[in-house]
């Protein structure tokens, strides 16, 4: 791995995702949308939670609605969807392997910034009860000025309040919504997680299965210290 080309670069800014990514909070997603279709009395279609990754809660709501045969459902299971979600990540606020370790590094040799399409106070309370929100620059979210991934305004808002070039700009991404928004913004892109298979490995420049892998952290390491004076 550290030879790969992307390993060779030094991005002018960083933006990374943050469920999935920076905190492990899909299975609170997971477990959230259960809750909620229970609460109404309907039940998650098979294959339901692949579908649902990445995409902005609203949008998520709505098709816990379409598939259970209620769209009529789909403010309410929104609602309950975030009600849920939010105990559950106060309860046990938890980081993705490597990720503390790579943001903590990378904040010493570029500007950080998160860009999800949760609410902003979501985000932020994720990133505070982990420990990490003084690390970033700037929080980006989906809102009346930023269309949710897969559209790529919340990556482009990103790299421009850390004054960089899309192009310029590294992505940290989980989901293929999140690759798909992040490419179609110009931006590289370093995928993490489960293998994803080969369309969407091929959209990114690399794919490594958590952060902690050891050609991360030493990519990490070498670019702090040629931006630390001697």
């Amino acid at each position: 791995m550290n030879s790969h080309p992307i390993l060779s670069w030094t991005p002018a800014a960083i933006v990374f995702d943050c469920d999935g990514t920076l905190m492990d909070t899909e299975r609170h997603w997971q477990q959230a949308r259960e809750l909620a279709m229970n609460d109404v009395g309907v039940a998650p279609a098979e294959g339901f939670a692949e579908r649902a990754k990445g995409l902005h809660f609203t949008e998520c709501g709505q098709l816990m609605a379409d598939e259970a045969g209620r769209p009529e459902l789909g403010v309410q299971l929104t609602s309950g969807l975030l009600h849920h979600f939010r105990a559950l990540v106060a309860r046990e606020p938890q980081t993705m392997r490597g990720a503390r370790e790579l943001v903590e590094t990378a904040a010493k040799f570029a500007p950080l910034a998160v860009a999800s399409n949760c609410p902003l106070d979501v985000v932020e309370t994720c990133l505070d009860h982990a420990g990490l929100r003084d690390h970033f620059d700037h929080v980006v979210v989906a809102d009346e000025d930023n269309r949710p991934k897969p559209h790529p305004d919340v990556y482009l808002t990103a790299a421009r309040l850390c004054g960089a070039a899309p192009g310029d700009t590294l992505a940290v991404e989980d989901s293929a919504c999140g690759v798909e928004a992040a490419v179609r913004g110009g931006l590289r892109v370093v995928g993490v997680g489960p293998w994803p298979g080969e369309d969407i490995a091929a959209r990114v420049d690399l794919w490594v299965a958590t952060l902690d892998e050891p050609g991360i952290f030493e990519w990490a390491t070498r670019r702090m210290a040629q931006r630390l004076p001697v």
